[in-house]
């Protein structure tokens, strides 16, 4: 049983004042959902899928990067001059571009979109996966060599005469000056579980990113990367990142049979390793974030007002992989229920990318700016969280177990 908490007027201290949504660009219309053979880019369907982004009122897009996929540089150079406003967030792994050529390129990204760059550093959860493409550095090494790569990268866009190097990952001599940003350094995103992502994170990022989890579990984790942020002796905190996969239809009622069914379909393309990098991610996963969401699903499928974690499960954990489920009303309350605990970076990508990108734009992203504003003009709380109470009522738990055995 999940007993509701008070929902009254007063402003968490935790909260964030202000919320940015983020997506993630899709390539072509094949979906966990329904996976289609596909040559890697469908052009239009990109260029559908990006405008719906900008139009949705989405604030960056995550392109994203696997050794068998899409560049991530070219594809957010794309985004930039496919869309006015939208931030392309390159995925970035640091064994794949040399430092002082990834500043470049970054560099180059943000002057060509005009300061929207931004990049996220994957240092790597899988040893298999980072083989394959010649990386063979311990998994408890990675984070010592993103930690390098921060440091070389903020030099090379800021430092005003050359420098040399001589580190533990990277060596050069007589370097620069780099290639400038548009106007100020680039964020700079990492994200992780492992107690190295941690220290990394607090110490050297802009925004630390989280998948999706239970909101106490969740402030625990952000107070800890703050924690460690003022310990090391900064004055502006991490951005907190945290990504959901809602699942929406016009009622409660609705979006669970749509879950059902959705989760169904996903469980048989997993099983059949017929979606993507699915194929590479059987067994228990290396990394501590998927190790997490495991173990979050197998104590309980719903957590606090909208979370369900069965899409997690049946995948493995592979990615980020829990939803929230409901009416508009009922996620956007979820969403911001995160926003209390400290997210002001939100990231919601779907099941059926391109409708869900539009859905959400239409009918998630409107409510939670409209109890953002409402805040922000009376230093009140709306009520759209003491309305829609989803998990915190039996009738959501109804829905949510019809036709289970």
């Amino acid at each position: 049983m999940t007993s509701a908490p008070s929902f009254d007027q007063a402003i968490p201290a935790t909260a964030a004042r202000k919320v940015e949504f983020i997506s993630l660009s899709h390539l072509n219309p094949s979906t966990e959902l329904n996976p289609i053979p596909t040559r890697g880019i469908d052009l239009k369907y990109f260029r559908t899928y990006v405008r719906a982004l900008e139009d949705g009122g989405f604030d960056y897009t995550l392109l994203p990067y696997g050794a068998a996929g899409a560049d991530s540089f070219v594809v957010a150079s794309a985004v930039g001059q496919l869309t006015e406003r939208i931030r392309p967030i390159v995925a970035l792994r640091p064994n794949t571009t040399f430092p002082l050529v990834g500043a470049q390129k970054l560099a180059t990204l943000d002057q060509l979109t005009e300061g929207r760059a931004v990049v996220h550093l994957i240092s790597g959860g899988s040893d298999a996966e980072q083989a394959r493409q010649g990386d063979y550095l311990p998994k408890d090494r990675r984070y010592a060599r993103t930690s390098e790569y921060i440091d070389l990268l903020r030099r090379a866009w800021t430092e005003p005469a050359p420098f040399s190097h001589a580190g533990e990952f990277y060596r050069f001599d007589d370097f620069g000056p780099g290639f400038a940003p548009y106007e100020r350094p680039i964020p700079i995103s990492i994200g992780g579980q492992s107690d190295e992502a941690f220290q990394v994170g607090g110490e050297k990022a802009d925004i630390f990113s989280f998948w999706g989890e239970p909101l106490a579990d969740l402030r625990g984790e952000i107070d800890r990367v703050h924690a460690i942020a003022r310990a090391a002796g900064r004055t502006t905190l991490p951005r907190i990142w945290v990504t959901f996969r809602p699942i929406v239809a016009e009622t409660d009622e609705l979006a669970w049979r749509k879950a059902h069914e959705y989760v169904a379909r996903i469980a048989d393309t997993f099983g059949k390793a017929a979606y993507g990098k699915q194929r590479f991610q059987s067994g228990s996963p290396q990394n501590v974030g998927s190790q997490r969401a495991l173990a979050f699903a197998e104590r309980a499928e719903l957590y606090d007002r909208a979370l369900w974690t069965r899409t997690a499960a049946v995948t493995n954990a592979a990615g980020a992989s829990t939803a929230l489920v409901g009416s508009p009303e009922t996620v956007a309350a979820a969403i911001l229920d995160y926003v209390d605990r400290g997210a002001d970076l939100v990231s919601i990508r779907g099941y059926d990318t391109l409708a869900d990108a539009v859905d959400y734009g239409r009918h998630i992203l409107p409510l939670v700016r409209q109890e953002l504003a409402h805040r922000e003009a009376t230093g009140r709380r709306g009520t759209l969280q003491a309305e829609h109470l989803g998990n915190y009522t039996e009738e959501y738990r109804r829905h949510a177990t019809a036709g289970q055995a």
